[in-house]
């Protein structure tokens, strides 16, 4: 069953935009679970984890970002050439997904028992670090295969881009209510064995919560990806590399979306988690400063379709990011006054103020961006006459790691240098220290990723375009799918698939 509704009208045309559901209850269901799975993890205690307990050298951790940059920019682009020309009864990227989950979680679990293989060594223990790092290179390459397929996957379950703009709100709604819960219940227990009032060694502690989760996490992962499906097909004939590159350069939706992560992206700074635990001293406090947000975090789903009548997409996307960026500054700014950083009767309400404004705009950073990964997609396959999720994806997440990659090492030298001593007991880095893990936690990574927000000034997709654009790719699918049913010859329906996408 279906309804309509009418969306804008056109300057030429009224468009008539389909709210039709290609995604059941089960398959939705199964979508939401496989979004829980992603804040299933404790990696917000990564830090922690390599700083404390396996206790890698910073400058060996700024060496191993450098290397696997020159890894990851090889492997990603046979990787999504492999990926791209992928076609199957299962779909294109749907065998990635399941025979990739399993065998990377496996590969990530050992990342949990390192401590265990190598247990009470120093930190620049060679065979340790070799370990780690290969370990390192190892899951990244599993992980590109999944990462890249998921990336496309996602924009092609259904045809319809309300039907997509449900799922993905229905889904980050849902798993809002537990994706905190998992990092709450580590940093309470966190406090009471760092605080020796519960006996539990840190090793045993990551291990035990980051397996557990580790599988969990795969399981829901499996399942959705059992019971989904891919509903835009491809064509018949595979994209060539150089069509894929020409996918790249004439999608400019894509373009500023990756230039703004781009220059976003030269963030430096380092997990709010250090300034609980070492200036602070309790990471249970960042969950007490988190309570009244909570409430706000869900209500702002309720903010978004509201704003996006009144607002344009470029416009909402552009005032999260200056919206954050503002609160931060403030809170940088007079936690630097007279040492406020570490009064804990200041601090501490002032980043509680934040994050209930903060979370104000919560729902449009969960389902904004989304929605224009996911819109760049379709550009590529309007524009072009066929889709490249995987070169797409390539191309960003390429970017991406490269970037992520020189700054890794950046943070991790800016760690040594601001005078971080690791395995020191909470609370006992120096009044410097504390002040630039404040900084780099705060105002710092803002005022470095500022060029960011220019390039969402230029975001070419009006509201006009949008309908028009799936206006007409609605209408060519059911024109192609169509001819499909009155095709008669193998010829005839390989010429007719080769022409243009089908909606199954």
């Amino acid at each position: 069953m279906s309804t309509e509704r009418e969306i804008v009208e056109t300057t030429d045309r009224s468009i008539l935009l389909k709210n039709r559901r290609f995604v059941g209850i089960k398959e939705t269901v199964a979508y939401v679970l496989e979004d829980t799975a992603a804040s299933l993890n404790i990696n917000d205690f990564k830090d922690r984890y390599i700083y404390d307990v396996v206790k890698i050298d910073f400058s060996y951790l700024a060496i191993q970002n450098i290397v696997a940059t020159v890894w990851d920019t090889f492997n990603d682009t046979f990787i999504g050439v492999i990926v791209e020309k992928t076609r199957t009864r299962w779909g294109k990227f749907k065998p990635y997904l399941l025979l990739g989950q399993f065998p990377l979680t496996i590969l990530g679990l050992w990342y949990w028992l390192i401590p265990f293989i190598f247990p009470d060594t120093s930190t620049d223990y060679l065979p340790k670090w070799i370990f780690y790092f290969a370990m390192s290179i190892i899951t990244e390459t599993a992980n590109t295969f999944t990462s890249i397929a998921r990336a496309g996957y996602g924009s092609t379950l259904t045809p319809e881009p309300l039907d997509r703009s449900r799922l993905i709100a229905t889904a980050n709604l849902m798993s809002h209510f537990v994706e905190d819960v998992p990092k709450q219940i580590f940093g309470v227990i966190y406090d009471l064995v760092i605080n020796d009032k519960v006996k539990i060694k840190l090793p045993k502690l990551f291990a035990g919560f980051g397996v557990s989760f580790a599988v969990l996490g795969a399981c829901f992962c499996l399942y959705f990806f059992i019971v989904s499906r891919e509903r835009v097909a491809q064509t018949i004939k595979k994209p060539s590399v150089i069509q894929g590159l020409k996918a790249i350069a004439t999608n400019k939706p894509m373009f500023i979306q990756v230039l703004s992560s781009f220059l976003g992206g030269f963030s430096v700074g380092t997990s709010r988690t250090n300034f609980y635990i070492d200036v602070i001293g309790s990471i249970t406090w960042k969950t007490i400063v988190g309570i009244p947000a909570f409430p706000i975090k869900f209500i702002s789903y309720s903010f978004v379709e509201p704003l996006r009548k009144r607002f344009s997409t470029k416009s909402l996307w552009i005032f999260e990011d200056a919206w954050t960026d503002m609160l931060w500054l403030t809170v940088f700014g007079i936690g630097s006054i007279n040492n406020n950083f570490q009064k804990k009767h200041i601090i501490l309400p002032m980043m509680g103020i934040e994050e209930v404004f903060e979370m104000c705009v919560y729902g449009l950073r969960r389902v904004i961006p989304a929605e224009i990964s996911n819109e760049s997609m379709d550009y590529c396959e309007w524009k072009n006459g066929y889709r490249a999720e995987a070169m797409i994806g390539v191309a960003q997440s390429t970017i991406s790691k490269l970037q992520q990659a020189v700054m890794g090492s950046i943070n991790s030298i800016a760690m040594k240098k601001v005078g971080y001593v690791q395995g020191l007991k909470v609370g006992t880095q120096s009044d410097k220290t504390k002040w630039w893990i404040f900084a780099l936690g705060t105002g710092i990574p803002i005022i470095t990723s500022a060029l960011g927000i220019i390039p969402k000034l230029f975001y070419p997709i009006s509201d006009e375009t949008r309908n028009r654009m799936y206006a007409e790719l609605r209408e060519r699918r059911s024109k192609v799918a169509e001819k499909m049913n009155n095709a008669t010859t193998e010829e005839e329906i390989a010429e007719i698939a080769d022409s243009q996408f089908i909606v199954k």
